[in-house]
């Protein structure tokens, strides 16, 4: 039975709150930046269709503008975000008529990772594999939602680097932040997505299979996986505020909050 109270949101770290770390190294500034961004994409602090400037961004994550630029045109890249000469930028409104198709194309790259890394994986990546599935299993009553993504970003990653094949992943990366951010609306904001149950039980069938070698189990626990993700969007399409997926609507609303005229 699904529980009556939304996930919990986990309190930020005083090492978050600080300002990030600085790194000598521009590419370590840049990765930083571009991770730091992302979260904020997935957990929607960057409103999805929200028009910014760029220093805005180094004002929320803590970095100059160079490492700033470099991961707004990576994620310009990943279609996260459209950028505009002379306008500024925007954080991409979801599309789920796009994400649909989309997922389409996630679920044939998943199946070709999975194989690969059930195929490929070492005894220290199994080991690893295993490590999340005990974190998963032992923490599935109270996981938070912040809490399991950073667990799931780093499945997606043991996953990539175990299949060993680098030319998938900039196509994968950019897909796992895409659905990050629906999974994150849906377990935030419909009532389907209270608990976060379904979907660890999802990932530790995921992560078992794979550990134990065996490719076809490991194969058709991934397509049940993207199937529960595909039925979160009729949950969005029939419940979510329409504004949630793009903040330059919700100018519609206001428009019947006005006094009448006199």
């Amino acid at each position: 039975m699904a529980s009556s109270t939304r996930p919990r949101r986990a309190p930020a770290s005083p090492a978050a709150q600080e300002a990030p770390r600085r790194s000598s190294s521009p590419v370590n500034l840049s990765n930083l930046a571009y991770e730091r961004l992302e979260e904020l994409l997935v957990c929607c602090e960057l409103k999805p269709g929200r028009f910014l400037a760029t220093h805005e961004l180094q004002a929320m994550v803590g970095y100059g503008r160079t490492p700033v630029l470099q991961a707004v045109n990576r994620l310009a890249a990943d279609t996260l975000v459209a950028v505009t000469p002379r306008h500024g930028l925007q954080i991409t409104p979801v599309d789920l008529t796009r994400d649909r198709v989309l997922l389409r194309l996630r679920r044939d790259m998943e199946r070709f990772v999975i194989q690969l890394a059930t195929e490929r994986s070492g005894a220290s990546q199994r080991n690893q594999m295993l490590h999340l599935k005990r974190q998963l299993s032992e923490h599935r009553a109270d996981i938070t939602l912040e809490q399991f993504n950073l667990v799931d970003r780093r499945i997606d990653q043991l996953f990539l680097a175990a299949a060993g094949e680098p030319f998938v992943e900039s196509t994968l990366r950019p897909l796992h932040t895409i659905f990050r951010r629906i999974g994150w609306i849906y377990h935030m904001q419909t009532q389907q997505g209270v608990d976060l149950h379904d979907t660890v039980d999802g990932h530790i069938a995921v992560i078992d299979a794979v550990a134990a070698g065996k490719a076809d189990a490991a194969i058709a626990a991934s397509d049940r996986l993207m199937e529960f993700v595909e039925g979160m969007f009729d949950v969005l399409e029939r419940e979510v505020d329409p504004a949630l997926l793009d903040c330059s609507l919700g100018g519609l609303d206001a428009t019947f909050l006005r006094s009448p005229a006199a």
